[in-house]
């Protein structure tokens, strides 16, 4: 086994007093301006339901655990078997220019999901910024009231502070890019993620929200969705930086469906997760088009193993996103993470059983990630379609 990160290279934050892992709980107890330190909620048991929509009736996913191939048929060399990733991803070649065609299918049925089962506190206020706390997002930009459109619905009960994921509303839909793909190599110390930004084999909703649709009267998103071309430029051997660095409000890091992952936050620094409108596989376009997920998809969560960790994306620090669980099947809580929502333990890492540093999923607020605990470069940022302003509100 190999084991990367020791306990002397995890830094702490500037001007912070916290442990890497510290088992305190920090929620919101109501209102959006508290910072007070309550008890965590436990974890959630995932929630078996029949969910339309998240895997293609004409092509599936690999099972978790199977070598994912090139169009070519050969399996790259640095894909790790847990990653969850495209049977059929084109070769690099073909990734100069979006080829996606939008199709609309016939949804098939999956049996699980990850849908959490009752309420989870709302993560409103849980925001700081360019400074790091358990359970909170390290945000690059101030908070900005005048971005702020508060969507919300039934599923949001403010008095509490808290929300339910099963009551949210979902924008109908279910249509598949024909062409999508999501390629990874390894060369000469560089992970290249190849994609069109739109998901490989999972569906999208209709957008922009059709005045028809029941979830328009809570948000008439109306953007289109537009694939895009990318060339993603990581580090393939990760380290831990001597601090750690804010999230911007473009993306985070990258998903192995091929969609982007944004952090938590909406436009006004709210819980997008639980305020904004994503179709059934928990995803929405942005201004820009580009179609994108605040947390780990509900349909990429159900083509997870249950019974050791799984790679599901990532960070654009070059460290992995996965979806680990506990003993009783439960996703990680906040209480088991770092200040930016990530742990050191044994994983699945390009093809060899490592300890190292990488990003856990949860059902709490914020979801993914809270800050980068790595190295930013501006390589991986401008490559990610993130404008240089992003880059320098990161590292300024």
């Amino acid at each position: 086994m190999i084991k990367y990160g020791s306990s002397q290279s995890i830094r702490r934050a500037k001007n912070s007093n916290e442990k890497p892992f510290r088992h305190l709980n920090h929620m919101k107890n109501g209102s959006s301006n508290t910072f007070k330190a309550t008890r965590d909620t436990v974890g959630f048991v995932p929630l078996v339901i029949s969910l339309a929509g998240c895997s293609s009736s004409a092509t599936s996913l690999p099972p978790v655990g199977s070598q994912a191939t090139s169009s070519h048929g050969s399996a790259p060399t640095s894909v790790t078997s847990q990653s969850l990733l495209s049977p059929s991803a084109p070769s690099p070649s073909t990734a100069s220019s979006p080829s996606s065609t939008l199709l609309s299918s016939t949804p098939s049925t999956i049996t699980a999901t990850s849908i959490p089962v009752g309420t989870l506190p709302i993560g409103d206020g849980n925001v700081l910024s360019k400074s790091a706390k358990v359970g909170y997002v390290d945000s690059c930009s101030t908070l900005n009231t005048n971005m702020r459109m508060v969507h919300g619905g039934p599923w949001i009960d403010s008095a509490s502070g808290t929300w339910t994921p099963s009551l949210k509303a979902v924008v109908q839909g279910s249509n598949y890019f024909s062409n999508a793909y999501y390629h990874m190599s390894i060369s000469g110390g560089v992970r290249t993620i190849s994609t069109d930004s739109v998901p490989v084999n999972m569906p999208v909703g209709n957008f922009p929200i059709s005045p028809s649709d029941p979830a328009y009267q809570y948000d008439t998103n109306p953007n289109h969705v537009t694939a895009r071309a990318l060339n993603i430029t990581l580090p393939a051997n990760p380290t831990v930086a001597q601090s750690v660095t804010c999230l911007p409000q473009g993306a985070i890091g990258v998903l192995t469906n091929g969609v982007k992952l944004y952090s938590a936050l909406d436009a006004g620094t709210l819980d997008a997760v639980a305020h904004e409108t994503q179709d059934s596989c928990g995803g929405h376009p942005d201004r820009q088009g580009t179609y994108h997920y605040h947390d780990i998809s509900p349909c990429v969560i159900a083509q997870t193993t249950h019974s050791s960790s799984t790679l599901v994306g990532y960070a654009l620090d070059g460290f992995g996103i996965y979806v680990e669980r506990n003993s009783n099947g439960s996703l990680v809580t906040n209480s088991q993470l770092d200040q930016c929502h990530g742990r050191i333990s044994p994983i699945n890492w390009d093809g060899q059983t490592v300890t190292m540093f990488h990003y856990d999923a949860t059902n709490e607020y914020p979801y993914t990630l809270g800050c980068f605990e790595g190295t930013i470069t501006q390589s991986a940022v401008m490559s990610i379609g993130d404008p240089p302003p992003a880059y320098y509100a990161m590292v300024g």
